[in-house]
């Protein structure tokens, strides 16, 4: 766990910083790429930059909703003393704000019980780089408003989104590597040879706290599932893969970015199954395997009749310049 970049003259948060990096990477592969295709090279990067700043968006608006962490938000601003206290760990108790910051658990000592705590923020809901991101909801705003952006652009919908069927996998490698570095997204124990344990103040060191599943001066938590780079090594894979197959030539417009789509929730489906960190659960399943589901339907049924849906509108002519002569 690295949950920082110090950079000299300031740190930068691992997260988000990769996740940065990550999706920098795609807009510029799949500009590459859809240059080679002979797209136009603004288009392709005007709705790569359109669509981030979209995931980020219904990335955060899912995780405050579904995620457990709304109340959190709100007591945050109306009264942060309901927001759980943090412990520094190995049974010692915080004498400065300093401690508490240094160890990223807040921004101020309680002094009474030597807890860490969160000072009164009516903003952050809106600072994106202290994380707190679920990437299906960044999907489901980003790709219906990329498709909405083309048609505006007159352009063709499903064969630019098949560019997204190796860019966005990319932009989740370096992502999955960020929540790995920061602590997030953490697996179950496991007593297998490829369990990692994170060190005291990480998040699942505080949630075996919490389950008194650890010793009192425990300075890590339990061997956990590493889901985090599970996911960066299962989107690596569908990365190579749907690249690979754009260049080599698909048989239908949309069919790298729906495969993309049935091979990512078929991988997503499995891995909630080894996670255990805070992520919303209905029906037995979490709020991404509910998602999972109808994608991989939408996917399949898309992927076996070789024919996209919806279908795309045809794109007519533009009207001759009347100051030209015929």
């Amino acid at each position: 766990m690295h949950p920082s970049f110090d950079i000299g003259f300031t740190t930068l948060p691992a997260y988000f910083t990769l996740l940065m990096v990550g999706f920098t990477l795609a807009i510029l592969l799949a500009h590459r790429e859809g240059l080679r295709k002979g797209f136009d090279g603004n288009t392709v990067l005007d709705v790569g930059l359109l669509m981030l700043a979209c995931g980020l968006i219904g990335a955060r608006v899912l995780h405050i909703f579904a995620d457990g962490q709304f109340w959190d938000y709100v007591h945050l601003c109306t009264d942060p003393s309901k927001v759980p206290a943090l412990a520094l760990g190995s049974g010692l108790k915080c004498a400065t704000d300093a401690q508490c910051f240094d160890g990223g658990l807040g921004d101020v000592c309680e002094q009474a019980t030597g807890l860490c705590r969160q000072s009164q923020d009516c903003l952050r809901v809106f600072k994106i780089w202290y994380g707190g991101y679920a990437y299906y909801g960044g999907f489901l705003l980003a790709v219906p408003v990329g498709l909405w952006f083309l048609r505006r652009r007159r352009q063709s919908m499903w064969h630019m989104a098949d560019l997204a069927g190796f860019a966005i996998p990319l932009g989740l490698v370096l992502g999955r590597a960020g929540c790995f570095l920061a602590g997030c997204c953490f697996g179950a124990p496991t007593s297998s040879a490829i369990g990692i344990a994170f060190p005291v103040g990480s998040p699942a060191w505080d949630k075996h706290q919490q389950a008194h599943l650890l010793a009192q001066h425990a300075h890590a938590s339990l061997a956990v599932h590493p889901t985090q780079l599970y996911e960066a090594l299962g989107a690596l894979a569908i990365c190579l893969f749907c690249l690979w197959w754009y260049r080599r030539g698909t048989q239908f417009r949309g069919q790298n970015f729906f495969f993309f789509m049935l091979a990512y929730a078929v991988l997503r489906f499995v891995i909630e199954f080894w996670r255990a960190d805070d992520r919303g659960a209905a029906l037995g399943l979490s709020t991404s395997q509910l998602i999972s589901l109808p994608l991989f339907a939408w996917s399949a049924w898309v992927l076996w009749r070789r024919k996209p849906w919806p279908a795309e509108p045809e794109l007519a002519k533009p009207a001759p310049d009347a100051r030209k002569p015929a």
